[in-house]
């Protein structure tokens, strides 16, 4: 496997779309957010060792500029820059952090989040106005039930406004206490067309939901550090799952968590591939779906040095 921030590993990016004859990629579960809130971000995934019970090395640990050309040498179309807070009066500072870096970064889907507090009602109304593209809410961080009566309001919102939610909301890697299936069917009980995207596939309560993506037309799940080695060592995707994996093609995103993960973004690539759900499936995954819910044309890919 080439280098991080080679360009021998940019070619091999390439290749894998090239192979498939996509234009790109898109990648919806990236991670581009404040510094100060990122250098945090990092030193859990440092210090997170003995909770998971082995090292969780970041690959792509580097200046925000070196990052977003990472993913253009890559050939990556779209991105997203998955904010998140771990606390009331957060939310909506990361908000107009995420409108101004997305202003400079087009191939940016602007993103948004929120907490469950009073004033989300007002800030969600507020990013949506400004353009949001896709929402991230992250139940394990924040420590909060997405069926909170605060949330209400936010949900009603997001369900009007079509705008997809990337939640991660899978009891992986380590449970939370409001984390795994339940609370998302209550959710989904009160807003049956809210649409959502479930991170990392519901790690590891993948029958769940998948059942839910089987169930609602507007759930749809992302690969984020799905099927590697790194995350098969939690507990293997189980193989009887793969036909109904394969009749979900249309409804599965590639997400990688770049910059955060522990192997080369290429992996993650391969690991998708390896499922053997076939050459269509991939090309849905990773552009065709994304392409149409975020309506993102196909364009030429950035030149390599």
């Amino acid at each position: 496997m080439p280098q991080p921030f080679s360009p021998e590993e940019a070619r091999s990016v390439r290749a894998f779309t090239e192979r498939l004859g996509l234009p790109g990629l898109i990648d919806v579960h990236t991670h581009f957010m404040p510094k100060q809130v990122l250098d945090k971000v990092w030193a859990y995934f440092d210090s997170v060792g003995p909770i998971l019970g082995r090292e969780w090395p970041i690959t792509y640990r580097a200046q925000e500029d070196e990052r977003v050309a990472t993913l253009r040498s890559f050939g990556v179309l779209g991105y997203s820059s998955m904010i998140y807070p771990h606390k009331p009066g957060m939310a909506q500072w990361l908000n107009g952090w995420a409108i101004d870096f997305a202003a400079s970064h087009p191939d940016c889907l602007q993103t948004a989040t929120f907490y469950p507090e009073p004033q989300a009602r007002e800030y969600v109304a507020d990013a949506i106005a400004a353009g949001a593209r896709i929402f991230k809410s992250h139940i394990q961080v924040g420590d909060y039930s997405p069926d909170d009566p605060l949330l209400d309001p936010v949900w009603e919102q997001i369900d009007a406004a079509q705008i997809p939610v990337v939640i991660h909301c899978g009891s992986g890697p380590a449970p939370g206490a409001h984390t795994g299936p339940e609370p998302i069917r209550r959710v989904l009980g009160q807003f049956p067309t809210l649409p959502l995207i479930v991170a990392h596939m519901g790690i590891p309560e993948y029958v769940d939901f998948l059942e839910l993506a089987e169930r609602y037309d507007n759930v749809r799940l992302d690969t984020t550090m799905s099927f590697t080695d790194f995350t098969e060592q939690i507990g293997l995707f189980p193989t009887e799952l793969l036909g109904r994996l394969g009749d979900l093609g249309h409804k599965v995103l590639f997400g990688s968590d770049f910059p955060n993960i522990p192997y080369p973004y290429r992996h993650a690539l391969d690991a998708c591939e390896r499922l053997g759900l076939g050459d269509d499936w991939l090309r849905a995954v990773c552009f065709g779906n994304a392409a149409e819910l975020f309506g993102i044309e196909p364009k030429a890919p950035t030149a390599l040095a």
